[in-house]
């Protein structure tokens, strides 16, 4: 279709501030979500409650979110994102400045299963505005661009936070953070809008003539809403093998955040600045191995997610052995291992949510990505209680045999995307791209 001046100066506008505005909005919400990994030791020492009491918010915490990600992910495929999201974090971060006024572990639960609901609004609006503003041949990019928001934000808070921790006591680590997210919720009612057609535009597919995006487009007409769940999430086998990978990437992914500063801190006695930077490289290499493997899904396989993600599990199986096995004590390899563990598994982490919203229907990418979420935050629960109970019993050698197995596992799972995409004519199969 000939496209007017008009239209190319609204979408380009649009594009870049959309993108601005859900990066720091979704940075911000891990403001609200990791602050509490970065100020458990401070809480442990101060209130003496348990591992198995910190396991056990872990878990809470992972399941309600796995759960509030599917619920709102169907919720928001038919809501404004700007609203949906911005309301979400302004509602998150109120409950971790109340987090911060409390001190029993029972209040503590309330309060981070409350977090984890809120904390499901952000992510599928996100993946609704990346399916409507960014094409198929160009998504992996701009899908890895926005991913690196998780890095800002996770290597951001732990720096925030110890400095906060150390000097102010962990409260303040928590409601500092959530003041933050209340002012960040406000930016993204402001700046957020919806999807194009909402706003007199073609759809991203006709504006850059992309076939495969148009294909999508065009799929599934005519079907309701309760319709396209049931065929293109529900029973398609290609999101449920997305899906139970994208749990053994969380367990390997939230065993490394969320355990990793009481390994270095328990095994070596480094500090708590110290902990938490070596965490901050976790992020960093989470960072550039985003950007990488988005680029490399477009430019090397032509959108095809499979091989970038066959790739990395490699990577993450070798890292995460090599933080393990180690030969000999040195803090700076310590922090190369981590930067090598976000490297690789930043990759998947990014990637199958994008292949699940691709693998669905163009109105399911809420659901779709919520779905396999519900199963990436089953992973993360397991990371929390019964991760805990096997570093009690089994030390820390049990840890790594828990995590080293799981990167391997998450490989074989993947080989089917190897050579293959979803066929938008028989959604249980799958073509040459």
């Amino acid at each position: 279709m000939t496209v007017s001046k008009d239209i190319n100066h609204k979408y380009h506008y649009w594009r870049f501030h959309i993108m601005l505005t859900m990066y720091v909005g979704y940075a911000f919400f891990y403001f609200t979500r990791k602050n509490f990994n970065y100020a458990m030791p401070a809480m442990i020492a101060d209130l003496g409650i348990s591992k198995g009491d910190i396991g056990l918010l872990g878990t809470l915490f992972y399941i309600t979110y796995g759960l509030s990600k599917f619920i709102s992910g169907m919720v928001s495929d038919n809501s404004n994102p700007r609203y949906f999201m911005g309301l979400g974090l302004i509602a998150t971060g109120v409950t971790n400045i109340l987090f911060g006024f409390s001190s029993s572990v029972p209040a503590f639960a309330a309060l981070w299963v409350a977090n984890a609901i809120f904390q499901g609004w952000g992510w599928p609006a996100c993946s609704k505005l990346l399916t409507s503003w960014y094409s198929r041949s160009e998504r992996g990019f701009w899908w890895s661009v926005w991913n690196t928001a998780h890095n800002t934000g996770g290597a951001l808070i732990p720096i925030l936070v110890g400095y906060l921790t150390f000097h102010h006591g962990w409260r303040q680590g928590m409601i500092i953070p959530g003041i933050l997210a209340v002012i960040a919720g406000l930016f993204l009612c402001w700046r957020l809008r919806d999807r194009p057609v909402t706003m007199g535009l073609p759809t991203v597919g006709q504006w850059r003539n992309d076939q495969l995006e148009l294909e999508q487009e065009n799929d599934g007409q005519g079907l309701n809403q309760r319709e396209i769940l049931v065929k293109y999430v529900l029973t398609n086998k290609y999101i449920w093998l997305l899906a139970v990978s994208y749990l053994l990437v969380y367990v390997v992914r939230t065993a490394i955040n969320d355990w990793g500063n009481l390994y270095l801190q328990e095994n070596f006695g480094y500090d708590l600045m110290a902990v938490n930077t070596a965490l901050s490289m976790f992020e960093a290499g989470g960072f550039i191995g985003s950007l990488v493997a988005g680029w490399g899904s477009d430019k090397l396989f032509g959108g095809n997610r499979g091989p970038m993600n066959i790739i990395f599990a490699i990577g993450i199986f070798l890292s995460v052995a090599s933080l393990w096995l180690m030969p000999f004590v040195q803090y700076t390899l310590q922090c190369a291992a981590f930067f090598c563990i976000g490297f690789f598994v930043f990759g998947p982490q990014m990637l199958i949510g994008m292949a699940a919203a691709e693998c669905s229907h163009k109105d399911s990418a809420g659901a779709a990505t919520g779905f396999v979420g519900i199963f990436a935050y089953l992973g993360a629960s397991l990371a929390g209680y019964p991760l805990s109970q096997i570093i009690v019993n089994f030390e820390w050698t049990g840890f790594f045999v828990v995590i080293t197995v799981s990167a391997a596992i998450i490989g074989l799972l993947l080989l089917p995307f190897l050579s293959s995409q979803l066929d938008r004519h028989d959604e249980n199969t799958c073509i040459k791209t």
